[in-house]
């Protein structure tokens, strides 16, 4: 999943913030405009001039998937896509998608990568994406003339202070719809953005229409790990997930995205749903083995009752597949009796 949250000197952004612009596959421009003309969307909090990108590369599900909703596989030069995740494209509603785009790595981004498949624009989430620890940040592409656009649910890690400031409301939700907005308008496809986000926003808006549960159970997030297992915070798609469930996010105390949190505090949670994150890294069997037999919270009230939901990884990172998982993960509570 992701890693975990690092902050950096808001001073820099501006300079690392490079224009940004994707491409559409069979997407209808919506610009009347030509769609050489250059747009002006603010990412993480910087506005920006972006002309649209000839040579586009997305990294991850998250970003990868954005791009797809929005129907501009054909426009894209390339994905990469960790082994690790590999499984997603098969599963994906956008499979047809994955398997019409060539998949330019199977590994973590590179700026290597992308020079060599010529790309002009990249788009990536901070640290799990662009990482200085690896030489790969929009303002080394920049110099070479390479612009990028960062994920806005990332921002919060990449300036911590400037987001938490700015920032309310489901956040990994409503920096999706930020992204698919300002993804329409660089590519010219904005009555499509708009389509997909009023129909997310849609059912966004019935799920919040249902009654609260009498009592809302409290769900933790298992993606990985056995010394200290690795958890979604409350910066994550899965905590706004869990919300619009009825239920509580385990660790919604944890102000990050993704991190690790001790064991002994996610057993005084006493969680009664334990949500598990799918992906190729670990066998799914092999998580749900540990849980029941290893770890601590084998003696747990949602172990006991055998209160386990599989959630698959294009679902849980952030993106257009959120939806899906929030209301599958009602009606699994709903079955549960909460």
């Amino acid at each position: 999943m992701k890693g975990k949250p690092m902050s950096r000197p808001s001073r820099l952004l501006a300079l690392a913030l490079v224009p940004v612009s994707v491409t559409a596959c069979g997407a209808e421009v919506d610009r009347s405009e030509s769609t050489t003309a250059p747009s002006k969307v603010t990412n993480c909090g910087v506005s920006q001039s972006y002309s649209p990108p000839k040579a586009p590369v997305a990294y991850d599900v998250s970003a990868i998937e954005k791009m797809f909703a929005l129907g501009l596989s054909d426009r894209m030069r390339g994905i990469v896509l960790p082994a690790s995740v590999k499984s997603v494209a098969k599963s994906s509603t956008y499979a047809k998608d994955y398997a019409a785009v060539d998949t330019i790595g199977t590994d973590v981004l590179s700026q290597e990568q992308v020079v060599s498949a010529k790309s002009d624009w990249v788009f990536a989430g901070w640290q799990a994406g662009f990482s200085p620890e690896r030489g790969i940040t929009p303002d080394s592409l920049s110099k070479l003339g390479i612009r990028s656009y960062l994920q806005e649910e990332t921002c919060f890690s990449y300036d911590k202070a400037k987001t938490r400031g700015t920032t309310s409301g489901l956040l990994a939700l409503d920096a999706t719809y930020r992204d698919l907005t300002n993804l329409g308008d660089v590519f010219g496809v904005e009555g499509k953005a708009k389509e997909v986000v009023d129909g997310l926003q849609k059912r966004q808006r019935a799920l919040q229409a249902r009654p609260a549960r009498t009592k809302p159970p409290t769900v933790f997030v298992y993606d990985s790990g056995t010394s200290e297992p690795y958890t979604a915070g409350r910066r994550t798609a899965p905590n706004d997930i869990i919300t619009l469930a009825g239920g509580r996010n385990a660790a919604a105390s944890l102000d990050a995205r993704w991190d690790v949190m001790g064991w002994e505090s996610v057993v005084k949670t006493e969680p009664d749903v334990i949500v598990v994150v799918d992906y190729d890294k670990e066998p799914l069997t092999r998580k749900l083995a540990y849980l029941k037999n290893q770890s601590p919270l084998k003696t747990s009230k949602a172990v006991r009752n055998n209160r386990i939901h599989v959630l698959d990884y294009g679902q849980a990172v952030s993106g257009p597949r959120n939806l899906d998982a929030a209301e599958a993960l009602t009606h699994y509570l709903d079955k549960q009796g909460f």
